[in-house]
């Protein structure tokens, strides 16, 4: 009988690194939603008091980028005397952006593969791996570590915004450790949440107190609330639960680490669960297929998961810069299927076009940002991109593609 802990973590929307990932989805939402055939690569950096946007972006869409960056700190909570060094209102904001290169634009544009389908025309943005995965662990197909870190965090930002823990400020982590047994999620061992908080709550003043008091909320307010309708629940005499283990989180944010946008992949996608190419998501456009291309992996992968032809099911697609179709596509699914990995494969090459091209009309990718009032691929980009109940994500809706590989 085998048996292990494996342990997920993701972090809150005031997290430096989540603060970067929003700024720079913000921006592309804006670009796209005015042109659609914007071309973006958007980086962002923070510090105490300062906010850096950078890249490369081609585009006729005319946003204010100052105004942008703002107006996502603010939302985020990171205004007035609260804001510890860092306020969306008196922060500095750099903009440094260059277009892009007209060398990646001329195979973006046109792949060097084509034969007059229009759908071969669109080469892919870079080369690169990219991987998806999908397992029945939970109803949305996500591993259960990650996908409770994610609910975790989700409720801790919540309760901040509602107010009901008000001593609660905008950066923090969760992790959470699950046990396993012959492959399957049988309880959880660990919970850990760091949660920025400010120096007095409740008059208390001691560290101890502090952090006691925020223990027995967060387990009575958050942990409880966040795995009520889950079949795997805490335990409080079993499940260690570790909160603030350093004693306490005053100075958080942008003023306790420098931020980054694309430092969060594992955040972003699986938990470690399973493997990942290396390229980040936020601030990309649907032609970098750094982005486009894992989130087409994800559909097949969680396609093949729901249509029953595999308990857990990872993919792998890779491809070249200027190049339309993918250089390879490998299936495993570690044992969990009747069908060889091979069978799989031809699976997915009958069912599934994974060309850029294919994968932005099907998801309708350049144009979701304005479809949906402006905002778009900043919801990805804080509490994960996969297994989103709370958001309509294209790549996640498989029934029709589940129909269609089940006849």
């Amino acid at each position: 009988m085998s048996r292990y802990v494996f342990t997920s973590e993701s972090v809150t929307e005031g997290h430096p690194d989540k603060i970067c990932d929003q700024v720079s989805d913000s921006i592309l939402d804006a670009l796209l939603t005015e042109d659609p055939q914007s071309r973006v690569a958007c980086e962002t950096i923070v510090n105490t008091g300062l906010c850096l946007i950078t890249g490369e972006i081609s585009s006729s869409a005319k946003v204010d980028f100052i105004k942008i960056v703002r107006d996502v700190i603010s939302e985020i909570g990171y205004f007035d005397a609260q804001a510890g060094g860092f306020d969306a209102n008196s922060c500095a904001v750099l903009v440094a952006l260059d277009q892009q290169s007209p060398d990646i634009a001329q195979g973006v544009d046109e792949a060097g593969d084509h034969k007059g389908d229009p759908l071969d025309k669109i080469g892919a943005g870079d080369q690169g791996i990219m991987f998806g995965f999908a397992c029945n662990e939970t109803p949305e197909y996500m591993p259960l570590p990650i996908s409770l870190a994610h609910r975790f965090a989700r409720k801790l930002a919540e309760l901040r915004h509602q107010k009901k823990l008000d001593y609660l400020l905008p950066d923090g982590k969760t992790q959470v450790s699950v046990v396993y047994e012959n492959g399957r999620p049988i309880s959880i061992d660990t919970i850990l949440i760091s949660t920025q908080h400010k120096s007095s709550i409740d008059n208390l003043k001691n560290e101890n107190e502090i952090r006691k008091k925020i223990e027995e909320d967060l387990w009575e307010l958050l942990v409880l609330p966040a795995t009520s309708d889950l079949e795997i629940k805490p335990d409080k005499e079993k499940t260690r639960f570790l909160v603030n283990p350093t004693g306490k989180f005053v100075v958080g944010g942008p003023q306790g680490d420098a931020g980054l946008t694309g430092r969060k992949i594992i955040v972003d996608t699986y938990g470690g669960y399973a493997r990942h190419g290396g390229g980040a998501f936020s601030g990309k456009d649907p032609t970098k297929v750094d982005r486009s291309a894992a989130y087409a992996a994800r559909f097949v992968s969680k396609a093949i998961v729901a249509a029953k032809l595999a308990d857990k099911v990872e993919v792998q697609l890779s491809y070249a810069i200027g190049v339309a179709k993918p250089v390879s596509i490998l299936v495993e699914s570690f044992g969990t299927s009747e069908l060889s990995n091979d069978e799989l494969k031809e699976v997915v090459e009958k069912h599934f076009d994974l060309r850029p091209a294919s994968i932005i009309k099907q998801f309708n990718l350049i144009n979701l940002p304005k479809s949906r009032g402006g905002t778009f691929y900043k919801n990805t980009a804080a509490y994960g991109h996969f297994g989103r109940p709370d958001l309509d994500l294209p790549w996640e809706n498989v029934d029709e593609k589940v129909k269609e590989i089940s006849k």
